[in-house]
């Protein structure tokens, strides 16, 4: 585990940085009070868009009227 207080935080981020991200706790101080805990993100689990172009294909009436509902319940 890695405590820093904030003023040496901002001089040593990109460091403090590259720790956290190999997985070591990176914990910032201010006046020798834990506040702040340094963690990477997880990865983002959002469908990307666009994910399906050019693999989906409509009829060109698929948005046509359907004149008896009852054959397609």
């Amino acid at each position: 585990m890695t405590q820093v207080n904030v003023y040496e935080a901002k001089t040593r981020l990109s460091e403090l940085i590259r720790q956290a991200l190999s997985g070591e706790e990176v914990i910032i101080a201010r006046d020798g009070t834990p506040v702040v805990r340094l963690v990477p993100l997880r990865p983002s689990t959002s469908v990307k868009t666009g994910f399906l172009k050019g693999k989906a294909r409509w009829s060109d009436d698929f948005d046509a009227p359907v004149d008896d509902l009852a054959e397609y319940m």
